[in-house]
């Protein structure tokens, strides 16, 4: 059995229940948290080349084989996710500790919890074991949103949680009613039951089907369960802001998992559930995104409503549902997920340099680094804004040429383009107002550093670099569709014997 398959679990959840309850200092405290943070990334990329042949391998925990047992299934979608996270919670990590992690206590156990419930996410094949590790990460990010204390996270803290609790007992309520009727939670097997339900008892299913939609586009952003996220990205501090930006790909995933291999095209009765929903839901979020980021008044907020964006454009891929489109939405994933964080943690620097002002969008003083943090803000303002030679443009170009010619097309390359103008005005209206609108005399108390520098220019080189590499990972994405396209390999790796 491969055992390094549980080790993206394992080593976030010892890491943290170490720092929680052995009384570490400080000194010792960061350099385990780093080290384990780190750690993940070497792990990723062997499981990622593991995953690059095709096969879909499984973990039995206690050896009790599917459908009864507890799995983990290692397959490309799942490996790439865990790299994306994996290098985007390391530059976050290197940023916190600069000081960010003692704006509180238990920052760094709080966050290898994160770590083990996106993991956890990324790599469960049950049901019922997504709804524990949503909850894993849910509470960490509770208490992280919440890091630093203040009147304004208190707030934004409330919102989110409360939202959040409604949605985890919807997703136990659907979870109940499947498996009520299906008799299982392992998700290749219910993908079986499904596609051979009786007319009776579909339509109970469907309800339930749709229940899930719903908590995980609340996860994912999906309008209109988008509210909680720009208040809650926009006060959180510059590292967990940066890491949340993975948090609504944890929707996307859940929703690209169960809406392909259980309720896919195999389905039956229930085929293409979520389609219907999800094209004109992910169309006006692009547009709600857009428009959101022009009215923000700060440029944490701003940049929060980018991140709605991005998951309206993910969205609409998914609704999609084609090997191509898919696949382009796997790269724009990628560049939407470490270019956002690259953005957070360079507004948190820019903030630091304009005293009071902040990220606030008005005249403030002269900047301590104007020509470097302008040169990287117009950098990440081209990825994310989707123009030409970075990786948002190409991300965005495959998934336009994926429609076939119609009226679909029509409106995904209208929406596209009229929220990629608005992002420019929000992103040139920001830039001018942070680099020219302001004073001659830079504030004695702005701060230089250049580790949280190099976290910063870390995240948002990856824009070029997806670039450099598109061959290869457009080659990786394309395969990671056609692969999860393909129910009945799932299916047969983890039913028949394929696996582990």
């Amino acid at each position: 059995m491969n055992h390094l398959l549980i080790a993206p679990v394992l080593l976030p959840l010892f890491s943290g229940c170490l720092l929680l309850l052995a009384g570490l200092g400080l000194r010792a405290s960061r350099a385990l948290s780093l080290l384990a943070t780190l750690a993940l990334l070497p792990l990723s990329a062997c499981l990622l080349q593991q995953a690059a042949s095709g096969e879909v391998q499984y973990y039995a925990l206690g050896n009790w084989q599917p459908p009864f047992g507890i799995i983990l299934v290692l397959d490309r979608l799942s490996a790439l996710m865990l790299l994306a996270n994996a290098l985007l919670a390391s530059f976050a990590m290197l940023y916190a500790l600069r000081g960010d992690d003692l704006r509180g206590k238990q920052f760094h156990a709080l966050f290898q919890f994160q770590l083990l419930g996106l993991n956890g996410a990324f790599l469960t094949g049950d049901l019922f074991n997504l709804f524990v590790f949503f909850e894993i990460l849910l509470i960490a990010s509770y208490a992280l949103l919440l890091h630093g204390g203040g009147a304004g996270r208190v707030r934004a803290g409330l919102h989110y949680v409360v939202l959040n609790l409604v949605g985890s007992a919807f997703f136990l309520i659907a979870v109940g009613v499947l498996y009520g009727i299906t008799g299982t939670l392992n998700m290749a097997d219910m993908a079986g039951r499904v596609a051979q339900l009786g007319a009776a008892d579909a339509p109970l299913v469907r309800a339930a089907a749709l229940l899930l939609l719903v908590v995980f586009g609340l996860k994912a952003a999906l309008l209109p369960l988008y509210f909680w996220l720009p208040r809650a990205y926009s006060e959180a501090t510059a590292p967990v802001a940066a890491l949340f930006s993975i948090m609504t790909k944890v929707g996307i995933y859940s929703i690209l998992r169960v809406y392909t291999l259980i309720f896919g095209t195999h389905a039956g009765e229930l085929a293409d559930l979520a389609q219907a929903w999800l094209w004109p839901l992910a169309l006006l979020g692009v547009l709600a995104g857009a428009f959101g980021a022009l009215a923000a008044t700060t440029l944490q907020g701003l940049l929060a409503y980018l991140v709605v964006l991005s998951a309206g454009t993910l969205l609409a891929a998914l609704a999609i549902g084609t090997q191509a489109a898919l696949g382009a939405a796997l790269y724009y994933l990628l560049h939407s997920t470490w270019v956002a964080g690259g953005l957070f943690l360079l507004a948190d620097l820019i903030a630091r340099q304009r005293g009071d002002k902040a990220g606030e969008l008005v005249q403030g003083p002269a900047l301590l680094q104007p020509q470097l943090l302008g040169a990287l803000f117009f950098a990440g303002a081209i990825a994310v804004a989707g123009l030409p030679p970075l990786s948002g443009f190409i991300g965005k170009l495959l998934l336009l040429q994926a429609l076939p010619s119609g009226w679909g097309a029509v409106a995904l390359w209208s929406v596209v383009l009229v929220s990629g103008l608005v992002c420019i005005i929000a992103l040139a209206r920001a830039g001018s107002t942070l680099f020219w609108r302001c004073g001659r005399s830079v504030l004695g108390s702005a701060e230089r550093d250049p580790i949280r520098l190099l976290a910063a220019v870390g995240l948002l080189a990856c824009a070029p670099a997806l670039v450099i590499f598109a061959k290869p990972l457009l080659d990786y994405a394309q395969a990671t569709a056609a692969q999860l396209l393909d129910v009945d390999l799932y299916r047969q790796a983890i039913l028949v014997g394929g696996g582990a």
